[in-house]
């Protein structure tokens, strides 16, 4: 099969809102010639196109295109998502489930690569949006329940100092494959990140309670949420040639 003509087809299908049909070439391409045939054309295809083809995930059925996407591949997908203004992040969040929690996937190397991007912690606080008071209340005593919380919010600092804490809970005990277990491992696997996606998150919360849109949203961020202590939110040199300005705006 010709892998160009493939990578055409399965783009002109989805700008014309066919995804079922753009990810059964795909599917069909696997079939015909493995999963490492797949792999080829994925690394050609723009980040736009593979989220497209990922964030209409069905999880009565299994995705090949969410089995085989790479760290990297499903990083770039992820920040770019909010392009498609959500606000019920519904996608967003079946869609970093299937892949973060996939069979043979390694989480850790999946978050790690989201942090890596620039947007990467405001797309896990997008994620966690309507879950905000229980992470603050995990932030704060290591459990979910709120009513072990008192209502303070963790200062930054402190939130530093205790990014080591003992876990107070077993991975097993919220192992629900969803925002429970992605929590728990942002913050005892990687607390760097963690802390900074909570930040954003107060942030994001902040905007919201004075009334501010998307845009603003973001300018208030500005000066709120201090990123600049660690080497999350600014894209690595590989991240940076990896994504660019066409495939951000493409949507």
């Amino acid at each position: 099969m010709n892998h160009l003509a493939l990578i055409a087809k399965t783009q002109s299908l989805i700008a014309a809102g066919d995804i079922v049909g753009a990810e059964s070439a795909l599917v069909e391409l696997a079939d015909a010639e493995g999963d490492g045939a797949l792999l080829v054309v994925l690394e050609q295809l723009p980040a736009k196109d593979i989220l497209a083809v990922m964030r209409e995930y069905d999880d009565s059925k299994e995705s090949v295109i969410n089995l085989l996407v790479s760290p990297a591949q499903f990083a770039r997908a992820v920040v770019i998502e909010k392009q498609y203004k959500d606000l019920s992040r519904t996608h967003l969040r079946g869609m970093v489930n299937s892949v973060i929690f996939r069979a043979d996937g390694d989480p850790v190397a999946f978050l790690t690569a989201i942090g890596d991007l620039e947007g990467g912690s405001e797309a896990l606080a997008d994620y966690f949006a309507e879950r905000w008071s229980r992470v603050e209340a995990f932030a704060r005593t290591g459990h979910f329940e709120t009513v072990e919380d008192d209502g303070d919010m963790v200062s930054e600092a402190d939130l530093y100092a205790n990014a080591y804490a003992k876990a107070r809970l077993d991975e097993d005990e919220v192992a629900d494959q969803d925002w429970m277990q992605m929590a728990y491992i942002l913050r005892y696997q990687l607390p760097d990140l963690f802390i900074e996606m909570l930040l954003v998150l107060r942030a994001k919360a902040r905007a919201h309670d004075l009334g501010l849109g998307e845009e603003d949203e973001l300018e208030a961020d500005d000066g709120k949420v201090e990123t600049g202590d660690t080497d999350r939110g600014k894209a690595t040199p590989a991240a940076r040639e990896g994504l660019d300005a066409d495939e951000e705006s493409a949507i």
